[in-house]
């Protein structure tokens, strides 16, 4: 990181910006040209959970070339000034590498979706119809790299 002062290194400080965090970006890589997509989530053991549809561009790509990156942000704050370049915005990211994987076994598949679902119920456990688990797809990221970075705080 360019800017040492910026980085964040405290790993609890990274999950607790993960934890506030209401969307996720994920970035792949569609036959050379690049695909950032936003998606719902949960984190747990070092891996994120992302809710998708069954089919389409996201899991296409996955299954051709499972190398992702991702980006989480929270307390977003534009910060005005008189002077136009002296703007600024007060942030804290997360910005992270792994390998995704579409959950096939039913159980690992609710799993994934208790933790989807807490991250933004804290409800801990639901009991899902078996029609809406055929109908998504529960997409794992083991997570090889986490950096975290701020701005303004």
């Amino acid at each position: 990181m360019r800017r040492k002062e910026r980085e964040i290194t405290d790993r609890g400080l990274i999950d607790a910006i993960i934890a506030k965090a209401q969307v996720c970006r994920i970035g792949l890589c569609d036959r050379g040209l690049p695909y950032v997509v936003p998606v719902t989530f949960g984190h747990r053991d070092n891996r994120l959970f992302i809710h998708s549809a069954a089919h389409g561009r996201k899991i296409d790509i996955i299954r051709a070339n499972n190398n992702v990156c991702f980006e989480i942000e929270a307390d977003v704050e534009i910060v005005p000034a008189e002077k136009v370049c002296d703007w600024t915005v007060r942030f804290c990211s997360v910005i992270g590498v792994g390998t995704a994987s579409i959950v096939e076994d039913r159980d690992e598949k609710a799993r994934g979706l208790d933790v989807v679902m807490e991250h933004y119920s804290h409800v801990h456990h639901h009991d899902y119809p078996e029609a809406i688990l055929n109908k998504l797809a529960i997409i794992r990221i083991d997570i090889s790299s986490l950096t975290g970075k701020k701005s303004g705080y």
